[in-house]
């Protein structure tokens, strides 16, 4: 479980616009670990967690994208029933709301990487950290 740095970015909602992205992103070896977009009439907000996200930062802003930069948490975990329950059952005693998350795994994996932004990530590190440690 880690503090990473997130970005979002506002692209117009049309055909290839994730293309652009995917591509530029590619073309300077930049990995992408988590990807999640959410779509409006006119605009898509993609938020994307990346293996270099300074450099990220500042392809986008050479190219024109406007691109907010997040804290979020990253959280490698089981991949049992249970498992979100138990991290936002862990946070709501701790009064930290989950403002989002995003998650996937294949049915057959062991683990899988869970996206969390929660209202204050420095202290939703720490209780979770002393949670399982215990």
């Amino acid at each position: 479980m880690e503090i990473a740095t997130q970005l979002a970015l506002f692209l117009a909602n049309r055909p290839g616009a994730l293309i652009d992205v995917c591509d530029l992103l590619a073309k300077e070896k930049i990995n992408i670990y988590a990807i999640s977009t959410s779509d409006t009439i006119d605009h898509s907000v993609v938020r994307i967690v990346v293996n270099q996200p300074r450099k990220a930062l500042d392809l986008f802003e050479e190219y024109g994208t406007l691109v907010v930069e997040n804290e979020v948490l990253m959280i490698d975990g089981s991949n049992r029933p249970g498992s979100l329950a138990s991290i936002a059952n862990t946070l709501a005693k701790n009064n930290i709301n989950i403002e989002y998350a995003y998650c996937a795994t294949s049915p057959g994996a062991k683990k899988g990487l869970l996206i969390l932004r929660p209202s204050n990530v420095t202290k939703a590190l720490k209780v979770l950290n002393t949670k399982s440690s215990k």
